[in-house]
């Protein structure tokens, strides 16, 4: 079965969202952006999702996930609980 693992950062504006993906790459660290910005849970790991499989996250991630570049930070992705940067971490197919 096909597993990625993946950290986000989740917003409530674009604007914010574009914010944090250019200082993250200007060299801001991904992790301690999550801690610091995200409106999510998992910001108190970094923004760290864990692993999971096809379908178990809403399309508009799913998306993101199963189809762009590992080891880059992709988004802002719209979906109904904002706007997200997602980090694909590891993906097998």
């Amino acid at each position: 079965m096909a597993t990625a693992h993946a950290r986000h950062i989740l917003v409530s504006t674009e604007d914010k969202a574009n914010d944090l993906s250019a200082q993250i790459a200007s060299g801001a660290d991904f992790g301690d952006m999550a801690r610091k910005h995200s409106s999510c849970p998992s910001s108190a790991q970094g923004g760290d999702l864990g692993e999971f499989g096809p379908g178990q996250m809403v399309p508009e991630f799913d998306i993101v996930i199963w189809n762009e570049t590992v080891g880059e930070v992709h988004g802002p992705v719209k979906t109904a609980f904002g706007y997200h940067l997602i980090e694909i971490v590891s993906r097998e197919e």
